[in-house]
């Protein structure tokens, strides 16, 4: 079963469990899944990996509402943010922690012979493909940046 399937199915499972903020999230996840297949040239079978890589950005796009909420003492929407982002989550892979992203980034940068932060491009191209779903963005670039500024 694939992802789109996955999470058509959990939304009726949320339905029946009257689970508020997992409906509303994966009703949010299949929204995006929707426009995704549907756009412009899109293929019509939206693929697992196109569909993890929106996960991704509605996690990402969660986190960053939530601290702008709290930055902005509301800690309730705060809390309905971070909830949601817990459900999506859930089906996303394990992500790596800092140091096994360190592990990974040192070693593409030796496949890649990066020597210094004019090599950034390069190993950030290689580091995410390789780490895509796994970590995120942010934190694969400060690790290379920081790795090629010590070489």
């Amino acid at each position: 079963m694939n992802l789109f399937d996955q999470i058509s199915g959990d939304i009726k499972s949320a339905m029946l469990a009257k689970d508020k903020v997992k409906l509303e999230a994966l009703r949010n996840v299949k929204k995006y899944f929707l426009e995704a297949k549907t756009a412009p040239g899109a293929n019509v079978v939206l693929s697992d990996d196109d569909a993890l890589k929106i996960i991704q950005k509605l996690v990402k796009q969660g986190k960053d509402s939530a601290q702008i909420y709290t930055s902005q003492n509301r800690p309730d929407l705060a809390e309905v943010e971070i909830e949601q982002v817990r459900v999506m989550e859930s089906y996303l892979p394990k992500q790596l922690s800092p140091s096994e992203v360190e592990s990974e980034c040192k070693k593409i940068i030796a496949q890649t012979g990066a020597s210094g932060i004019k090599d950034m491009g390069k190993v950030m191209g290689a580091a995410s493909r390789l780490l895509s779903g796994k970590a995120e963005g942010r934190a694969i670039s400060e690790t290379v940046k920081k790795l090629l500024a010590e070489e």
